[in-house]
């Protein structure tokens, strides 16, 4: 018997919104990012493992990463 399984990670874009840097101060478009690490069997995701928020700026490029926390404070 053959099983096949392992882990998959899969990043999105999600909607960006314009704020306050904090690495440059300035106001600027922030982009969100998620990714989620994937169990798969046979090459199809069955659950999610993890999941991650990393925000970047696009005056500056400076990435950091978010809690679940701060992108729920994000969405308001």
């Amino acid at each position: 018997m053959l099983l096949l399984f392992g882990l998959k990670t899969v990043q999105r874009a999600l909607p960006g919104r314009l704020s306050l840097c904090r690495s440059c101060g300035q106001y600027a478009e922030q982009y969100l990012e998620e990714r989620a690490n994937k169990f798969t069997l046979f090459f199809i995701p069955i659950f999610t493992m993890s999941r991650t928020y990393r925000i970047t700026c696009s005056n500056c490029g400076q990435r950091s990463s978010l809690s679940k926390r701060g992108m729920k404070a994000l969405a308001r």
